[in-house]
């Protein structure tokens, strides 16, 4: 009996240390990425904004990268936006977002850069306006 209780504590101990592992952040984002968002419109307004996101090391800025954004509201419920931003110049992508409605939201960018790393930072909008 004593054999099994234990022989179960360590199973249980690998399941749970695989779970840990798997579900850790693989490419963590590093520290020494910066990001610049600015919102056209500003403050931003329900519909259609201009947005510009620079992203940089400490080696310059990130060129050759795919940015895309999802945003959505603080409060459950809400169908998300999504949007694409263009490289306009190394570093500097720009495109346009839908707020749908007014309220508070936070936008998921997600940046694949040109040398292979993922990175996903939230970036929170408090009070869109509405129309």
């Amino acid at each position: 009996m004593i054999r099994r209780v234990g022989l179960a504590w360590v199973v249980l101990a690998w399941v749970v240390l695989a779970g840990v592992v798997a579900c850790s952040p693989q490419g963590a984002e590093p520290d020494d990425v910066d990001y610049e968002l600015r919102i056209d419109p500003a403050p931003p307004v329900q519909g259609e904004v201009s947005l510009s996101l620079r992203v940089s090391d400490p080696d310059g800025p990130l060129g050759g990268a795919r940015v895309e954004i999802e945003g959505n509201m603080s409060h459950a419920g809400m169908k998300p936006s999504f949007a694409s931003l263009s490289e306009v110049e190394p570093g500097l992508y720009e495109g346009d977002f839908v707020f749908t409605m007014g309220g508070d939201w936070f936008l998921i960018v997600s940046v694949e850069t040109g040398d292979g790393r993922s990175l996903r930072h939230v970036i929170e909008v408090p009070g869109v306006g509405s129309m």
